[in-house]
């Protein structure tokens, strides 16, 4: 998941006095929005650690931290869907926009905004009702009215508002933005008065606006979550009787599990550890034990992105932590940068279920499986497909020149463990900490960032505090964009489980031939396609609740089927032409995306051998638990 690409910019417009005034406004309100978020990002970690230390330290737990984070948290996750929106960061897929004709793209791009802000118009007034009937529910352990929290919906859906406005009042040309505006309004007419032949239509309904207008947003370039959120409005408001005081409800439950307050946290440890130069130390010591192997520094890569995803959490945070310190050096001994890029892509699938992942916790959160389970689970099957790369590596560099090559001495090799093993020791004291008790994974990642804010300042003096500003910002952004998408497709799945869609789709998939293995068949099948068209988180939240009770039901272990699922699902995610997490790595790489094609088909064909090996033996997701 969360492999992302930003929404393309739109032209700049024009220096007129409008576009002038309107800049200054975004930049004010926008500057106060970040610097808002970025303190919640600090409150986050300030509060949790706080909470870790008088429980742990003094035996004295503070009832309140986990109410008061859980606050902030919906705060955090709507001011950062804000800034996000700003940027253009939310999650979208670009593959059809990036192909059209300018022309084209500039309407594609302008309809981006043109339907965000139509789900935002018609759910205000519904946020403010349901943010006005939490005022009569007071909070357990501050004791304060439930509404303090809920208020972060509507402010935060106007503030989305404003920055949207923003970018169409600064858009590069008028006509896009008329054509898109009389497009979208068209549209919501048309539905509207299709209402009454709509509703007696049934599950086709299901069909109509699940698969039919999700899809056409999505591959028009409209942000996942507002392509969710359009779709679940248009089927509860024109073919059920449901208040739309309910879908904010669910936005609200979606968004608001204390465990995904993990998902910014360890962003932010992804950050710190390649800003403190922990990344860089863990890489130059496997590449002193491998740089002489052919090969070498490509097992480096696969053994970089194992350490790293244990660390962050994040694919993109563990991509940029890699690519800017290896790639150089393996293009010197003449790696072709396709390959580099189509392996990294390759690495970020494999990886998916190294702890703490996001994708893991997300699991744990929308399906009940014991998180502790999920990350002892997945440590070893991403082993299994990280030898399915390492022979692709070697069988493509059997032949590689190693004359040039300079090999360490032992010695030298012992000076870089040296300085690597507080870097290396990370991941096992983050996973000590859960497994002990110590934390729990919602709060594991505060020991985890003050074990690198000391590691930065006392062991590798490098801690660089005027880029702290930036990556809380950046944290704040990338979490709105996460978890906004977790709660639109988290109403998404709930329309769909009202309409009785989960009970038809136990029984499609318990008629598959084949009993467990057919319904693991399928399972890989799917994901595998969900995970290129909808990013990896959306397709979890959206198809975890439904499909893991029927897994449990035929007798597949939810741990074993948890690692099935992540895994399809991240080779769908780091596969082109669709997979959005291949273009961030290409992104990341600054290595053109055309370049890669060539060289990943044989690395996604070994990631589909290691995942049935893993399908087909599920010692290797629960022999340890």
């Amino acid at each position: 998941m969360d492999g992302h690409i930003a929404t393309m910019p739109p032209p700049a417009m024009p220096a007129t006095g409008l576009s002038r005034l309107v800049g200054r406004l975004d930049h004010a309100v926008g500057t106060v929005v970040e610097t808002i978020a970025a303190v919640l990002v600090l409150a986050e970690i300030v509060i949790l650690g706080a909470g870790v230390t008088a429980r742990y330290a003094f035996h004295a737990p503070l009832v309140w931290s986990d109410e008061l984070a859980s606050i902030l948290f919906l705060w955090l996750s709507m001011l950062g869907a804000v800034v996000a929106l700003r940027r253009g960061e939310h999650m979208r897929m670009t593959g059809l926009v990036a192909r059209v004709s300018p022309s084209t793209r500039s309407l594609l791009e302008a309809v981006a905004i043109t339907a965000a802000i139509a789900f935002l118009v018609m759910i205000l007034p519904h946020a403010l009702d349901y943010a006005e009937e939490e005022r009569f529910i007071v909070t357990p352990a501050l004791e304060i009215a439930n509404s303090w929290r809920a208020a972060a919906l509507p402010i935060g859906i106007t503030l989305m508002l404003f920055a949207a406005f923003c970018r169409l009042l600064r858009f590069g040309s008028w006509k896009p933005v008329l054509l898109a505006a009389g497009l979208t309004a068209i549209l919501i007419i048309l539905f509207w008065l299709l209402g009454p032949v709509l509703k007696p239509l049934g599950k086709l309904n299901l069909v109509i606006f699940f698969v039919g207008l999700v899809a056409a947003n999505v591959f028009a370039g409209v942000p996942i979550a507002f392509s969710f959120a359009l779709a679940t409005f248009g089927y509860l408001s024109l073919t059920t009787s449901t208040p739309m005081v309910v879908m904010v409800g669910r936005l609200d439950e979606g968004m608001s599990h204390l465990i995904l307050l993990a998902v910014p946290l360890f962003i932010f440890l992804g950050a710190l550890i390649e800003m403190t130069g922990m990344a860089r130390a863990m890489i130059q010591f496997l590449a002193s034990l491998l740089g002489h192997v052919r090969g070498g520094l490509s097992y480096v890569l696969v053994g970089a992105m194992y350490l790293v995803s244990g660390i962050s959490g994040s694919k993109i945070a563990d991509m940029a932590a890699i690519a800017p310190v290896l790639f150089p050096e393996m293009q010197k001994r003449g790696a072709k940068p396709g390959d580099l890029v189509a392996l990294l892509s390759a690495t970020g699938a494999q990886t998916e279920t190294i702890p703490p992942s996001i994708v893991l916790i997300t699991i744990g959160s929308v399906t009940g499986v014991s998180i502790a389970a999920l990350f002892t689970g997945g440590m070893l099957p991403a082993v299994v497909l990280g030898i399915a790369l390492c022979f692709v590596v070697w069988w493509r560099n059997r032949g590689e020149d190693l004359s040039h090559v300079t090999k360490y001495s032992k010695r030298e090799i012992g000076k870089l463990c040296l300085i690597a093993a507080p870097a290396i020791a990370l991941p096992f004291v983050i996973r000590a900490a859960v497994v002990e008790g110590v934390a729990t994974a919602t709060e594991v990642s505060t020991i985890g960032i003050a074990y690198a804010v000391l590691a930065g300042i006392l062991i590798y003096r490098q801690f660089d505090w005027r880029r702290i500003k930036g990556m809380l910002v950046d944290t704040a952004s990338l979490t709105g964009a996460i978890i906004f998408i977790i709660g639109c497709a988290t109403a998404m799945a709930w329309g769909l489980t009202q309409s009785g869609f989960s009970q038809d789709l136990a029984k499609i998939m318990a008629a598959v031939p084949g009993g467990t293995w057919g319904f693991l068949a399928i399972s890989i099948v799917a994901f595998v396609i969900l995970g290129s068209v909808l990013e990896g988180i959306p397709a979890i939240v959206l198809f975890g609740p439904l499909l893991f009770p029927i897994a449990k039901q035929i007798g597949v272990h939810e741990v074993h089927y948890a690692m099935v699922v992540i895994f399809a699902m991240g080779i769908g995610l780091f596969a082109p032409p669709f997979g959005v997490g291949y273009y961030g790595a290409c992104a990341i790489s600054k290595i053109n995306p055309d370049e890669g094609l060539k060289y990943i088909w044989a690395y996604i064909a070994a990631l589909l051998i290691g995942l049935v090996i893993v399908a087909a033996v599920p010692w290797f997701s629960i022999g340890f638990l």
